[in-house]
């Protein structure tokens, strides 16, 4: 439903202004968070119970098809690039980008579908039921915006690298015993800078990921325990923190929030998501003395945040000043060429000015960078409404 380019992107997702960043390397020693950062007792117990180990769990599905299907193509290839073939040939597995939730690898493997994390988890799974290696890499400076409602999201990228296990009398070096697999295409791995993390990373993404979606449909006390669970599972990695000081701060938890948000924010001191965030919860406080500082540092760091242009940019869309918008929604789209909302809303812009052949463009766009199947229906049924209108 994508091009490659952009079906694949996505990884790791953090809410409202969210964490773009790990806080420590894959060697950082791991300091368990103070217990004054959860606050159990204000929240219901979870619906769905959380066990991070479930990311991983191998269905009997899966089981046969390593049996049956990659041991066929194995006969003819070593056992790294029978699964990696699997996973990029349409005769294969067929998977299709969707980001409307973060699957286990169980799931992705039913659904043939999933955002980055949730195929990097099938493809683990798989690994380790062969007897490969797996080895995590989080892609530098691959971080993209997204939003839902009031809520903003940043998400990364991650791959994975494939070993075989190294016999006892093994000698020599063998070229092929590493394999890389990301759902990149060939020419956009050129030059990538990346950093190895723990599997306890990964499941901390997973986890936080969880706890974002369930926040973002309203089930606070859910994504409470899935924020709570990926905090114990790697202390190091930020994200976590930043979506439990939000879950808090909806929650009505302001001073909880408030200690979770400072906890964050002094391993990593100038992450701009994490001091907005400590922004409003010292708001809530009536402490508007120490906002006002936080968000002057911000400022200095980040003057033009994401979706800036594009917020002015609706802002101009409401007193009808369709050119102005246009521009703003361009200057957007410049420094995000990716995100589908940014060309729906300049194909909005266009159509109010009557130029219908680059909204249906901007349109195509939309549903090209799409990351549901929900929002490509959308813009395709839209797209088809235009191309109607423009015939008559």
């Amino acid at each position: 439903m994508k091009r490659i380019r952009e079906q694949l992107r996505l990884a790791f997702l953090s809410p409202l202004l969210l964490c773009a960043a790990l806080a420590g390397c894959a060697t950082a020693p791991v300091t368990p968070p103070p217990p004054d950062l959860f606050n159990d007792a204000s929240f219901a117990a979870p619906a769905v119970p959380v066990d991070p180990q479930q990311a991983f769990a191998m269905s009997e599905a899966m089981r046969l098809y390593v049996r049956v299907d990659i041991a066929r193509e194995a006969r003819s290839k070593n056992p790294r690039r029978a699964l990696a073939d699997a996973l990029r040939n349409r005769a294969g597995l067929q998977l299709e980008y969707d980001a409307a939730m973060t699957r286990t690898a169980a799931q992705a493997f039913d659904a043939r579908s999933g955002n980055c994390l949730s195929l990097v988890l099938m493809t683990a799974a798989l690994a380790k039921e062969m007897g490969l290696e797996v080895r995590y890499q989080v892609v530098l400076g691959e971080e993209s915006w997204s939003r839902s409602g009031d809520m903003y999201f940043v998400a990364g990228h991650v791959n994975l690298a494939l070993e075989r296990r190294p016999l006892s009398n093994a000698v020599g070096y063998d070229s092929d015993a590493i394999l890389l697999i990301d759902f990149l295409p060939g020419e956009d791995l050129v030059g990538q800078r990346t950093q190895e993390v723990r599997e306890a990373t990964i499941l901390a993404m997973y986890l936080n990921n969880r706890a974002a979606e369930t926040m973002a449909s309203g089930e606070l006390d859910q994504a409470y325990w899935y924020a709570r669970a990926a905090i114990l599972q790697d202390p190091t990695f930020a994200g976590s923190f930043n979506t439990m000081g939000i879950i808090q701060l909806r929650h009505g938890d302001t001073e909880p929030a408030r200690r979770t948000l400072a906890y964050a924010l002094e391993r990593s001191p100038s992450n701009p998501v994490l001091l907005s965030n400590l922004a409003q919860a010292l708001d809530g406080l009536g402490r508007a003395g120490e906002a006002q500082l936080l968000r002057r540092k911000l400022l200095a760091l980040q003057p033009e945040p994401p979706f800036h242009f594009f917020n002015q940019g609706q802002r101009a869309m409401e007193t009808a000043d369709y050119q102005e918008a246009a521009r703003l929604f361009k200057r957007e789209i410049a420094r995000d060429p990716y995100y589908h909302e940014f060309h729906f809303w300049l194909a909005q812009a266009y159509a109010r000015m009557g130029q219908l052949a680059q909204a249906g463009r901007q349109l195509e766009l939309a549903m090209d960078n799409s990351t549901t199947r929900s929002e490509h229906g959308l813009y395709a049924a839209k797209l088809q409404r235009l191309r109607a209108a423009s015939a008559h």
